[in-house]
């Protein structure tokens, strides 16, 4: 007897064949990676929140280093934020880690920090969003929950032959919908990570695997040899360019100028070098910053060699970084948020990624000096 559907893209689709051949083959080819081997919500919670916008090859060793650092929901709840954003240095979007926080915290206190098993409660918590609550609810308690991401998406448009702009927020609320007609009731585990699974390895952005797809006899696209041109994604609108001067500042001692970034924006509480944005690039530049420096912090500074220029790029915005050296005149007491540190000492600070690259400017800088 044939299931009844509410989702139009269902009509006629054989979802428990597809259920069997997707689930057999995830059993047979996933890859063996390190949050696949624990059904620990808070483990799962992590490795999800990291591979957001993350490869995951990239993920890995983060997963490791940052399990070994927090092992435990309450020692994260419990963690010293700069050591939480210490360990999370390198992936960027900085506000998922926080969110993260806050959210066990809210375990801890609410839940008796024990991550909540129903989508209602679990949704309440800071940063869940419905994705990451699929993901949690069916691969850490098993329940028929779905996890909808731009991965599985694009693979259901493929398979469902959707056609509608996957860029819009209210087409997600279709893929949800056939998502959760479509989930195994009795292993909806294996059947999200398979999704996941098949969009990483056969069913990627570009040149899909259709010959090797263990569930190509149930792709319309591929019928239709329309597989390359789905899913349907409107481009973004332009980034938004800021050019930047941005110099590293030594005292006599040896010591460099850091300072802590705001509570809340961008990068929040990141640290970073001295930057301020520019009206024009080239020699006048040194000027800027130069002027900046005085205003900010009342300090007298001897702009330098300009040193290199990095791009950095956000979702919404790009940075265009210009690089000075320069040499602290006057005298600066250090605070709780502007410090001088030499280039060991800095090691203990968390600098976004852009600042990373530049301290490493720095201590190449310091092997050339005579």
């Amino acid at each position: 007897m044939k299931q009844q559907v509410r989702s139009p893209y269902l009509n006629d689709f054989e979802i428990e064949r597809f259920q069997s051949n997707l689930i057999d083959w995830y059993k047979e080819n996933h890859r063996k990676l390190p949050w696949r081997k624990t059904r620990d919500p808070y483990k799962i919670w992590v490795s999800e929140v990291m591979l957001q916008q993350t490869r995951v090859d990239t993920v890995i060793p983060y997963f490791n280093h940052f399990i070994d650092q927090f092992p435990t929901l309450r020692s994260l709840a419990e963690a010293d934020e700069e050591k939480v954003l210490k360990a999370w240095e390198g992936l960027g979007y900085y506000s998922r880690i926080r969110n993260l926080q806050t959210a066990v915290k809210e375990v801890c206190e609410n839940y008796n920090g024990q991550v909540p098993n129903t989508s209602k409660e679990i949704s309440k918590l800071k940063g869940v969003g419905p994705y990451t609550a699929g993901a949690i609810l069916s691969i850490a308690y098993n329940v028929p929950a779905p996890a909808v991401d731009g991965n599985v998406m694009r693979v259901l448009s493929r398979i469902l032959f959707i056609k509608e702009d996957i860029a819009k927020a209210k087409t997600r609320t279709i893929f949800e919908e056939a998502a959760s007609e479509m989930i195994s009731i009795s292993d909806p585990s294996s059947f999200n990570q398979a999704l996941m699974e098949l969009g990483a390895l056969i069913c990627t952005p570009k040149s899909p695997a259709c010959l090797i797809c263990p569930v190509q006899h149930y792709c319309r696209a591929f019928s239709e040899g329309l597989q390359n041109e789905l899913p349907i994604k409107k481009k973004k609108l332009k980034i938004k360019e800021i050019d930047i001067g941005a110099i590293i500042l030594r005292n006599k001692q040896g010591q460099y100028l850091i300072h802590k970034r705001p509570n809340e924006g961008l990068l929040a509480n990141l640290w970073e070098f001295p930057n301020t944005p520019l009206l024009k690039r080239g020699k006048g530049s040194k000027e800027e910053i130069a002027r900046f420096l005085e205003k900010e912090w009342g300090i007298q500074a001897k702009i330098g060699d300009y040193i290199s220029n990095l791009d950095h790029v956000f979702s919404h915005l790009k940075w265009n970084i210009q690089i000075f050296e320069g040499e602290l005149l006057s005298s600066f007491e250090s605070n709780e948020r502007t410090k001088l540190v030499t280039l060991e000492e800095m090691e203990a600070y968390p600098f976004p990624v852009s600042h990373q690259k530049i301290r490493k400017l720095a201590i190449e800088v310091v092997k050339e000096t005579p």
